[in-house]
Order: structure tokens, then sequence, then C-alpha cells
């Protein structure tokens, strides 16, 4: 029984994208459905008898009727040719609502074949090609939910994930002990385990998460633990394995230097329980390349243009997204032609260029007088650091904006 594993697809994720004349859409878009469709041609041609995907289809909780199409159409590839797949519910697939549908559902109001959606912490029963599979599903759990309850009361957020990671390794080992142990199983999640490396997202919803520990996961009963929403791919533990198999397609620069893919599980079923993994790869797709090209100009260095144009010239920019960070004295600033630095970009073949920055070195240069260097304005040092830190647009003009009018009202 082969199974590919793969998680976190976040189809609608647009940034750093601009919009393709052919079809309309985002050029991000594009990236990332041509790496889905990686994984579903590898799933035709390789002999795979289950996709199994832990979580996070789309980027929003309401994805576009384009998005929920692009997404349906790789599915009912995998349907039609007898393949199998079973389909998390990831925090970004779920509603803050109650009542609400998943992002996932109409796929059971649909009644598409071969294919199960886990959107309730419990063991689902999933019939492959190769035989029967049992999925201990643990789909993103809804803290609205939870904090409806009357043991949550007078909690603060800090216990009331403590509560959850309770209630959750009770769950996962009462639904493990009641396994069929002739019947192959493994477990599907979408969480955080606590000893994994986290990626930029990830690394701004510290203290927000429920946690649980790979020791809360790696059950015996379990051939293989596959979890979704840490974007960087990572074993966490072997016999059983507990792995993240990470996004595939870069989100931001903080995932430059992660490669991208997803992972392929061979399963005996006729070997005894806890033994039956009998081959397991990491298979990389082509993502698009993220290259943040760093230009240090020296105070002695007459022009700071040519020190620039010399670092994009080391880097490999053809089709990638680029981010050009340039530090030099406060002399040299008014030297600098970032329209040359553009240029050479585009020159290059880069794909988009994030941005183009500048770190002022603001120690006073020989000779200066006190007042050489330039207070920097308040709402454009912030817009520099929220570009650094790698904020969408969107929220980063939200928050400038927010600035200017706190200037005005102390102002006023």
């Amino acid at each position: 029984m082969r199974i590919l594993h793969l998680a976190d697809v976040h189809i609608g994720v647009e940034n750093y994208g601009r919009v393709d004349p052919e079809t309309g859409l985002s050029t991000r878009l594009l990236d990332f459905l041509e790496t889905f469709d990686e994984a579903v041609d590898y799933a035709i041609g390789n002999g795979v008898d289950l996709v199994l995907f832990s979580g996070d289809a789309y980027k929003s909780r309401d994805p576009s009727q384009t998005h929920q199409r692009e997404f349906a159409r790789r599915v009912a590839r995998l349907s039609g040719r007898g393949i199998a797949s079973f389909l998390l519910v990831g925090n970004h697939d779920t509603p803050h609502v109650k009542g609400k549908a998943t992002a996932l559902d109409i796929f059971k109001t649909l009644d598409v074949p071969n294919v199960t959606i886990g959107d309730r912490l419990r063991v689902y029963p999933v019939q492959t090609r190769a035989g029967p599979l049992q999925v201990l599903a643990v789909p993103w759990i809804r803290r609205s939910e939870f904090l409806a309850r009357d043991e949550a009361r007078g909690l603060n957020p800090e216990q009331v994930n403590e509560k959850i990671q309770e209630r959750l390794v009770r769950s996962i080992r009462s639904s493990a002990d009641a396994l069929d142990p002739d019947v192959p199983a493994v477990l599907s999640g979408h969480l955080s385990v606590g000893e994994a490396t986290l990626a930029s997202e990830q690394s701004m919803m510290v203290g927000r998460d429920y946690v649980l520990m790979k020791s809360d996961l790696a059950l015996p009963q379990l051939e293989y633990i596959a979890l979704g929403h840490v974007h960087r791919r990572q074993i966490l533990s072997e016999r059983p394995h507990v792995v993240y198999s990470g996004s595939l397609q870069r989100v931001d620069f903080g995932e430059e230097k992660d490669e991208k893919g997803f992972c392929v599980i061979d399963l005996d079923p006729a070997l005894p329980r806890g033994s039956r993994m009998t081959a397991f790869s990491f298979v990389p797709v082509a993502a698009r390349r993220f290259v943040t090209v760093s230009a240090e100009v020296s105070r002695g260095d007459l022009d700071p243009t040519a020190a620039a144009l010399r670092a994009v010239s080391r880097h490999d920019l053809h089709d990638a997204v680029v981010r050009v960070h340039v530090r030099l004295p406060a002399e040299l600033e008014p030297h600098l032609r970032l329209a040359d630095v553009r240029q050479a970009l585009d020159d290059a073949g880069a794909n988009f260029v994030a941005a183009v920055s500048i770190e002022v070195d603001q120690q006073q240069a020989a000779g200066s007088g006190p007042d050489y260097a330039r207070a920097p304005d308040p709402v454009e040092a912030l817009s520099l650091y929220l570009t650094q830190r790698e904020v969408p647009a969107d929220r980063r003009e939200e928050l400038t904006r927010y600035a200017r009018d706190l200037i005005a009202e102390d102002e006023g």
C-alpha cells in the first residue's frame, strides 16, 4: 500500500505575485497550483493508493469560487483514477463560527467518490485499491467550541490551551486503543508539536496554539503520523515516523531556505503491527525560489551603486522572488541609484521584486556636524520595519494608516 502525504497547499496566497495576462489569475496562484499538480501527477504515475492530505487547502476560511474550483479539479483527477483521498480539515479550512460549513464540506455534500473528509477527531475507515486502512484524524480544534464549555470559564488563554491539550491526548489515546490490530493504521493531524522547528508563519503564532508532544502521537498502534500546520518539512521521530511534510510552496522569505515537497510511504499490511512501514521518502517539487540579496557598502566605497550591483550579480535570480537589502553609511545614501539596482534585477530575470530596502548607518561622517544624521519619519520607519518582517501589503497599509491617525491625533 503506497501513501502520499502532503499538507498546507494554501491555495489563495497571492503575495509577491501579479496578474498573469493569459489566464487573468495571480501568478502566485499558478505557482501553488503547479506544485499541487506535481503531487497529483506523481500519485497517478507511481502507483499511489491513498493521498493523505493533512490540512489547509486554502489561505482563507472563505475561499473564492475560483480557488475551490482549482482545488476540486485536482481531487477529481485523483478520484477519477481510483486513488483514494483523505482530506483533513486544517485551521485555514475551519470557520470561526460554530455551525458554518468548513471549506472542505462540499466534497461530502456532493458525495465525491474515493474522498473522505476528516472533520472530527475519530477513526475513519478508508478503502484503498490495496486494501483497507484506518485513519485516526486529528483536525484543527476550534477554540470557540471549547470556550463555550463551563470548564473554560475563568481560565486564561494558556490554561485553555492546557485543557485542550489534555482532552486531545485522552481522545487520541482512547481512539488508538480501539483500532483494529489486523488493519494498518495511520494518524493525520493538523496541529503544533512542541519539538518542531517552526517556519515564519508559525513563529508569529507562538503562544496562541495548543501544543502536543511527539510522544502523545507516536503510539505503537500507528504505522505513520502525517502532520500539517508547520511549513518546514521535518521528521520528528522514527518507529513510528512522526513527520511534517511541510508546505508545497514558499509563502514568504521565512521559508527561503526550506526545501518543498511531499512524502511517500509504503506499508505492507501482511506484516505485524508496528513494523508495516517498509519505505519512506521525500519527493521535492519545483517551488518558486526566494532570494535575499544583501549588500554591505563600506565607508571608503566611493560608488555604493556599483557595490550593490556586484552583490546582485553574485546570485542566480532568474524566475525568483527577490528582495535586496543595502546597508551603507549615511553620507553615501544620496549616491545610491535605486533605479539602476531595479534595472539590474529586471536584467537578471527576477520573477518579482519584493523590496529594495536601505539601512542607513547613522554614525556621523568624519567632519560632519551634530545634525548630519537624518531623523527617520516614524511612519516611514514603521513601513520599513513591516516590510522587513514580511507583513503582507494590505496589512502594512492598514497599520501605517493607524499610525498616521495616532500621530495626527497626538499632534492635534
